[in-house]
Formats: C-alpha cells, sequence, structure tokens
C-alpha cells in the first residue's frame, strides 16, 4: 500500500528541524531527500537529515540557522557538505539541474523521495513511497550498481536493518552478478557497510544474503576455503556451515550478555572468522572415525588479522577480534563437566572485560554447531556461560589486588628480564587460582621461582 502524500506531508512538517528550515529566506529550492522521509514514512525518528539545494549559497544560511560551519566528504564531482549540530547530522549536496534528475541517480526507490521544503510538497518520480508501503528494496536502474558497487552492501545492510523489508529479486541477481566489482570500494567504506550489517538486529539475513550472492567471499576470499571444504567433505555444520548459521542466535544471546554495538560488531566478526584455520588443519583419525583441526584458532587468528589490516581495522578493534578467536575453544574446555572454580577464575582474568563477548562467541559457535538443538552439552555449557560471567560481575565489584610489582622482584636483587614478567604471570595465576593469597606467600614464592631459573 502506497503511503498517502499528504500525512507523510503532515508528519514531515511536524518536525522542529523542518521548520526552522521552513522558516529560512532562501535564494533558491531546498529539498529534503534520502533515508529521512524513509525514516518518517515508517512512523520512526531520523538520526540525520540529506538536503539538496539548487543555489550553493544557500549553505551558508543553513550554517548561519544551525550555528556550524560545513566540512566536505567525498570528492568531485559530488560532494557533500556535512555539517553537525548538536546531535543531528545534515549532509548537503549541491543539484546539478533539477531534482528529478537527481532522484534517480540515488541508490534505491525508497531513498529517492524529496520533500520540497518551500512548497510544502512531495516529489516522488519512482515511486519510491510506493515500494516503501511495500516494504520492497529496489534499485532505480542497473547502472547503480556500476556507479557505485558499495551499493550491493548498502542494499544488504538495509535489508538487515529494515524489519520485513525484502530485496527486489532483479536487485538480488545485480548484487550475484556484479560482486567483482566490489573491489573498486575504499576499504573503509566497506568495512562501515560490514559494521552496520554486524550490529542489526537482522545480521543473520544480511549474512545470508552476502553467501548466496557470492559477495561474501569477493569481500572475504579466505572464507571460500571453508566452503570448498564443507562441499568436498559433505560437512553441513563443520566449516563455514555452522559459522553463519551462527549468526542467528547474535542477537538473541548478544542482548543478555552484550552491551553496546561496539561489542556486536566485535562478537560478529570473531565469529565470521574463528574458523578460518579449519580449512589448514583438516585430519581425519581413520581408527577412531574422527575429524580434527588441531590448533586450527592459531591459523584462524593470523588470518583475521591480514583481512582486518587490509579492510583497515582500527588496532584495537583487531586486538579485541584476535583475542576472542584465539581463545574460542576455552568455554567448550572448561564445559566437559561442570566448570571448576578455578578455571573459570583463570578465564575471567584472561578474558577481562571481553569475558561477555566470548561468552556469545561461543553460543553462537555452539548453537551454529548443533543446527540449534540443544543436548546435554549444550545444557552444561550453557550452564558454566551463567557462571563465568556471575564470576565477571564479581570480579568488578571485589578486583584482585596486585601482590607484586617488577620494582619489587629487582629491589630483591634479581636482574630485570623476561623472566621477571613470567615470575609475575605465575604468581596472577596462582593468586587467582587460590594458591597464593597475601604479599609475604608471593615474595616467597618469585624468590623460590627466580633463583631456579638461574637469575641472580
Amino acid at each position: 500500500m502506497a503511503i498517502s502524500h499528504q500525512a507523510l506531508i503532515k508528519s514531515i512538517s511536524a518536525q522542529h528541524i523542518i521548520g526552522k528550515l521552513a522558516s529560512c529566506r532562501f535564494a533558491g529550492d531546498v529539498f529534503l531527500v534520502g533515508g529521512a522521509i524513509r525514516e518518517l514514512a515508517l512512523d520512526r525518528v531520523p538520526g540525520d537529515y540529506d538536503l539538496a539545494l539548487s543555489d550553493p549559497g544557500d549553505l551558508g544560511l543553513i550554517e548561519d540557522l544551525f550555528g556550524r560551519r560545513s566540512f566536505l566528504l567525498g570528492k568531485k564531482p559530488v560532494q557533500t557538505h556535512r555539517i553537525a549540530a548538536a546531535e543531528t547530522i545534515f549532509d548537503i549536496t549541491i543539484l546539478d539541474g533539477t531534482i528529478e534528475k537527481d532522484l534517480p541517480r540515488r541508490d534505491f526507490t525508497m531513498n529517492a523521495v524529496a520533500y520540497d521544503i518551500r512548497r510544502g510538497a512531495i516529489v516522488d518520480p519512482l515511486r519510491g513511497l510506493e515500494d516503501i508501503g511495500l516494504k520492497l528494496i529496489r534499485y532505480p536502474n542497473r547502472d547503480t550498481i556500476a556507479s557505485d558497487p558499495l551499493r550491493m552492501l548498502k542494499a544488504v545492510r538495509h535489508f538487515a536493518a529494515l524489519e520485513g523489508f525484502t530485496l527486489d529479486p532483479e536487485l538480488t541477481e545485480a548484487i550475484a552478478g556484479s560482486g567483482e566489482l566490489i573491489k573498486q570500494t575504499a576499504p573503509e567504506r566497506i568495512k562501515y557497510e560490514l559494521d552496520l550489517i554486524m550490529t542489526s538486529g537482522g545480521v543473520s539475513k544480511g549474512m545470508d544474503v552476502l553467501l548466496k550472492t557470492g559477495l561474501l567471499f569477493r569481500i572475504f576470499p579466505e572464507l571460500y576455503a571453508l566452503r570448498s571444504l564443507d562441499l568436498e567433505k559433505g560437512f553441513s555444520l563443520e566449516t563455514l556451515g555452522h559459522t553463519m548459521l551462527g549468526f542467528s542466535f547474535l542477537d538473541h544471546y548478544g542482548k543478555r550478555y552484550l552491551q553496546g554495538k561496539e561489542a556486536f560488531k566485535k562478537v560478529g566478526y570473531a565469529l565470521l572468522f574463528h574458523d578460518l584455520g579449519k580449512a589448514h588443519t583438516y585430519s581425519y583419525d581413520e581408527d577412531k572415525g574422527l575429524v580434527h583441526f588441531f590448533n586450527h584458532e592459531r591459523i584462524s587468528k593470523q588470518t583475521a588479522a591480514d583481512i582486518m589490516e587490509r579492510l583497515r581495522f582500527s588496532t584495537h578493534e583487531i586486538r579485541d577480534i584476535t583475542s576472542l578467536i584465539e581463545n574460542h575453544m576455552r568455554i567448550f574446555l572448561i564445559s566437559t563437566g561442570d566448570a571448576t572454580d578455578k578455571a573459570i577464575r583463570r578465564l575471567v582474568y584472561k578474558m577481562g572485560d571481553l569475558t561477555g563477548a566470548l561468552i556469545v562467541l561461543t553460543l553462537c559457535d555452539m548453537y551454529g554447531s548443533s543446527g540449534g538443538q540443544d543436548n546435554p552439552s549444550t545444557y552444561q555449557t550453557l550452564k558454566n556461560c551463567g557462571a563465568i560471567m556471575a564470576a565477571y560481575h564479581g570480579s568488578k565489584i571485589e578486583p584482585l589486588p596486585k601482590l607484586l610489582s617488577g620494582n619489587d622482584i629487582l629491589s630483591m636483587g634479581f636482574t630485570q628480564g623476561p623472566v621477571v614478567g613470567r615470575c609475575l604471570g605465575e604468581v596472577r595465576d596462582r593468586q587467582i587460582s587460590g594458591e597464593i593469597t597475601d604479599r609475604d606467600e608471593a615474595l616467597r614464592f618469585a624468590e623460590k621461582f627466580l633463583e631456579e631459573q638461574g637469575n641472580r
């Protein structure tokens, strides 16, 4: 069902920001375009506003209106002027011709709707409001992707983020046939869209489209080795299959154990990369009839780091995501039965503030492997995850005191070097396990340890 122009005009004009703009004496035409109109048509509050101006001089009026200077985004010939005012972002472009000429150049028909702020009228030459009513993501024409290949990822991002929306079959087909073009896009832009997919409630749907269209392998060719292994060995949920299914559980368990979109993002990437090493560590024990992937997490970690460097992840992101990958088997290894308090404390100390993220990664990995089915093993792991999270919260309330420092050891007459760091690590491990409880015990242990290492 198409959305009523009059109802939409009423909703747009009721926005405080639009009222301020409408009161301004512009020299030319000023249009609200893009996602803000879509959001208002869906009875949602826009997070930012895109404006199109026919007169470049009107940019200064908008800057004065909101008390902020603009700065440039993008490269010529199409440049965007951004104004960050309070909690609202304005992205402003200068029209090259009429608004009717401009709208077909936009990414999707649902974003190719304009509101003439001076005249209070809707401009909708591509029936974008009808597509919003139908909850359909459709492109204006096939050249849309060729002009900006990132729009393939944007389509997937909208599909993942907009509840109930579907991708037009022609658009899906175009993505499948144009995937190679994504290599023309700057890595930072690709990562930005991937981040939004990872943090959306429909991440599983988005990842499924990336897989089925093959765009996933254009962005991450390293994953194709897992697909090949699945096909060659007849696996369904052993490698790539269970990874993709694992995304079905990210939103559910993330809401239970994670706080903030950054955490969701890190778990999503860790899940995507955690088994990359399986393609290079496959072995089969014929006597026992068992498949093994010994030490696959080590290769997964390095391969993931290389991918993230390529896509311009921050140093902080790479550190945390590779830590999750390196440790993604730890909870399973202590969940063969009730995890001991000692094992839980060690894990919490090792992971710190990544504890919740590791739990969510574990549960996505586990249910991806089990096909979403519960069994005695999943029940035990769930139980231990609860105990681990409780221990983490306890550690934040009453953290363990630091018993020794490097200076303490040097003041005892020992020589500075790597062995001092190992000694401090051993002291901390024994403090976590309860074997060392005070400073005197720590000093006695350190003296004995370093003398056995020949450090005097």
